[in-house]
């Protein structure tokens, strides 16, 4: 075991699935010999050379193109899209082509292809550094849609994407890049953030894509989140002294409904977060899975707490994400009705 942030741990997890499998291959913008804009790659192309980790133009629908080529070939390519804002060129490759192959081929062909993304806020990078794309990944059919919240499960979760037969987008949550620091939080958001590195593995280990963890168990109300919000959530039901279960979901798509289920028959009622804008988010199909197979346990409506729905602001970030105030409200409501 190692300390690491999030950063190293998704590092660690690159150079541990290209020493054990040389199909694996990395590319992108200023991957190589920057080592990312975050610092993700940092080291690789040193380690491994230029024919493995290589810079790509500045073309999204280039390098997701080039990728799902590079798949079907029978590699494993790792692309990056140096910010998910930017992923919309791309987008087209991932729907029309990384989605269907294997569906339009009846299963002759696959794409093991694996494209890594940071999103949300935190730098504050207004609206063209700071989106949350990950609904509309969600709706298409054959992408598998992975965020993480902490180092453990960012390495273990890439290894797994990695070694999927199947694509997956995997966001990156860079406001917890290097440990949940918040400027609005006068206590620590997690047992582990006055130290933003957790004890992650050095080697070789793998957390299942599709299974979702209860990062905080409680009796009076279920709260499902994922990626930063995770934090934010425990933040706020411990800032409030509310008796709230936490669910890291980890995988958005596949979901894990079991899970969710037993927690919500458990509690009665259930708060749904997200960063992402509040209409036609993730937290709307999540309270819908919610109200079909709960209806008769809950004790009061599903509540949603969301960014706002306009462009990421600026300088007024703090305003747009969604913190423990507006939290603390949804909480407070489900509880109440």
């Amino acid at each position: 075991m190692t300390a690491m942030n999030m950063i190293e741990a998704l590092n660690s997890a690159h150079d541990v699935m290209m020493a054990r499998d040389d199909n694996v291959v990395v590319m992108g913008e200023d991957v190589g010999f920057f080592g990312g804009v975050f610092r993700v790659t940092a080291g690789l192309q040193d380690k491994y050379g230029r024919s493995r980790v290589f810079d790509a133009p500045i073309s999204e629908n280039g390098i997701i193109g080039v990728a799902i080529g590079m798949a079907t070939y029978g590699l494993r390519p790792v692309a990056e899209i140096q910010f998910a804002d930017y992923i919309y060129p791309g987008f087209d490759q991932v729907v029309s082509e990384a989605a269907r192959i294997r569906y339009r081929t009846a299963g002759e062909w696959y794409v093991p292809l694996t494209i890594r993304s940071p999103y949300g806020g935190g730098i504050f990078g207004g609206q063209t550094h700071s989106q949350s794309p990950e609904a509309l990944f969600a709706h298409v059919a054959g992408i598998t849609t992975v965020i993480p919240s902490n180092p453990y499960d960012a390495k273990g979760l890439l290894i797994s994407a990695i070694e999927s037969d199947d694509p997956v987008v995997f966001f990156e949550p860079k406001r917890i890049y290097n440990g949940p620091f918040d400027g609005f939080f006068d206590r620590p958001v997690t047992p582990w953030s006055k130290d933003p590195r957790a004890e992650v593995p050095e080697g070789y280990y793998t957390v299942p894509i599709g299974k979702a963890a209860i990062a905080r168990e409680g009796q009076a109300l279920t709260v499902l989140a994922y990626g930063t919000m995770v934090h934010v959530a425990i933040a706020t039901a411990e800032a409030n002294g509310i008796d709230a279960e936490v669910i890291d979901l980890r995988t958005i798509v596949p979901v894990d409904i079991e899970t969710i289920e037993q927690s919500v028959r458990k509690t009665g009622r259930c708060v749904v977060v997200h960063e992402a804008t509040r209409t036609a988010g993730f937290g709307a199909e999540l309270s819908a899975l919610v109200q079909e197979r709960c209806f008769y346990h809950l004790e009061a409506p599903v509540q949603r707490a969301a960014g706002w729905d306009t462009p990421y602001p600026h300088s007024l970030e703090w305003a747009y994400f969604p913190g423990p105030i507006r939290l603390g409200t949804a909480f407070k409501k489900a509880l109440e009705d």
